[in-house]
């Protein structure tokens, strides 16, 4: 299939709730494309914690949340969506004439659909990095925002900053893979799940964990993208070092509407409004969907945003096809393509 194949749907962003929805919107024959800022599928299921356990997906009692994103990414497939990943969606233009939305991205791609979605989460989001001087010379080398998969770190010396948690989590999950694991917090509060403050400090009791509290980061040593020190302060500015080869600064996620702020959307403290019951924005032919999105009584849950896909694929299909009946058939007696 040509990537300059005019599609049905543009879907902004390839989180849980955008790539449910290329299946919800091939189930109807309708093809899409999916554009995301990050470079791998998944938003913040593979960003922030992808062997996290996520508990309340319908039908799956206990799912890591790499998992959810490889199966659903399976169950997109047979629709054949092209994926336009590492780029953000800067510009989108309205032919009325023809009725496309044609829309341009960071890396120079003109994209053409008939309509959009905007499934973007909390919009594009990048990590809150440290103010440490020469960071990004480490960065993907042996500085990381997220983990993806902890045997990566296995024998490693890793430091993380952070009392959040994903700081708290990370921590316990390297526990038993890094040869060791240092945990630099400014404070000795951590705000994480009270259970698993409580396996760390047990931990760290064990001699299995060492808590660098009260102290925050303050300098990185290394050469050539490799660390092999963190210098850490005090809030006296007494300095220590911890020999590491990975540092994991976890400071959170900064989140941004960028360009979709300048859509003409309805825009409700940085969330999209739309109409519930189609999903659909206050511009005709722009839908959204997930946790962007906000309505009265609004849950911001997964299975909700997977709920709002439906909604809103089913909208779209009666735009695209005026007057033309929609016979509802159930999964199990129509089947998917290819199966």
């Amino acid at each position: 299939m040509s990537e300059n194949q005019l599609k049905d749907v543009a879907i902004i962003g390839a989180g849980p709730v955008g790539l449910f929805a290329v299946f919800q919107c091939g189930m109807l024959g309708l093809s899409s494309c999916v554009i995301d800022s990050l470079s791998d599928i998944g938003g913040q299921c593979t960003a922030l914690y992808p062997e996290k356990p996520i508990y309340d997906i319908p039908g799956l009692p206990n799912v890591a949340a790499g998992d959810l994103i490889a199966n659903l990414e399976a169950q997109a497939a047979p629709f054949a969506p092209i994926y336009y990943l590492g780029q953000t969606v800067n510009g989108l233009v309205r032919d009325a004439g023809a009725g496309l939305w044609t829309l341009t991205t960071s890396k120079g791609q003109s994209i053409q659909a008939r309509t959009v979605v905007i499934a973007a989460g909390g919009g594009a989001f990048g990590p809150n990095r440290p103010p440490l001087k020469d960071i990004e010379t480490y960065e993907g080398t042996s500085v990381f925002y997220m983990v993806r998969r902890r045997e990566d770190f296995r024998g490693k010396r890793v430091v993380i900053a952070g009392g959040g948690d994903s700081a708290v989590d990370w921590a316990l999950a390297l526990a038993d893979v890094a040869a060791k694991v240092t945990v630099v917090h400014r404070r000795d509060q951590f705000r994480a799940a009270p259970e698993n403050i409580a396996k760390l400090r047990a931990l760290a009791a064990a001699g299995t964990v060492e808590l660098a509290i009260p102290f925050q980061l303050h300098g990185i040593f290394g050469d050539k993208g490799q660390i092999s020190a963190v210098e850490v302060a005090d809030l006296d500015g007494r300095t220590r070092t911890i020999e590491a080869d990975i540092l994991l600064p976890f400071f959170g996620l900064a989140a941004s509407l960028g360009p979709i702020a300048d859509w003409g959307l309805g825009i409700e403290h940085h969330h999209i409004t739309v109409d519930p019951a189609t999903a659909e924005t206050s511009v005709p032919g722009i839908y959204a969907i997930g946790d962007i999105v906000a309505y009265s009584h609004k849950l911001k849950l997964i299975l909700t945003g997977f709920a709002e896909a439906a909604q809103a694929s089913h909208a779209i299909y009666h735009r695209l096809n005026p007057g033309k009946e929609l016979h509802m058939e159930y999964s199990t007696s129509k089947g998917v393509p290819g199966r």
